[in-house]
């Protein structure tokens, strides 16, 4: 489906179709350089989580018809800004992710060891 690699190394597999997710609403958490937040770490959404950005000013909570987002709820898996799961990670408010949906240019500004703590997937 795509050249993309994941954090792994490996093939950069789907994020979540339900909600679409990713920079290019393809299900996946590619990016590019028009993507200046870097959407690119697979999350599985939490209350505490979503709460928790809603205070630091980004809601993902409410649904935005005019953009068609649905907005998100616990469960729910996403492509978040690597920046943003940082931010969440120093706080104690990180999210659990999947490595093999996030994308490898994550490495840019996390560590592959912090992923690993919070990763669902890791084999």
């Amino acid at each position: 489906m795509h050249n993309e690699k994941n954090v792994l190394g490996g093939e950069l597999l789907e994020c979540s179709i339900s909600p679409v997710t990713g920079f290019f609403r393809d299900g996946c958490c590619n990016t590019n350089e028009q993507d200046q937040g870097r959407h690119v770490v697979c999350v599985e959404l939490t209350e505490e989580f979503l709460k928790f950005l809603k205070s630091r000013g980004n809601d993902l909570s409410t649904p935005h018809p005019e953009f068609e987002f649905p907005g998100l709820k616990g469960g729910d898996r996403w492509c978040l800004c690597a920046l943003r799961w940082q931010e969440a990670l120093e706080a104690g408010k990180a999210p659990q992710l999947y490595l093999q949906a996030t994308h490898e240019s994550a490495l840019q500004v996390l560590s592959l060891e912090d992923l690993k703590k919070y990763a669902i997937d890791l084999i």
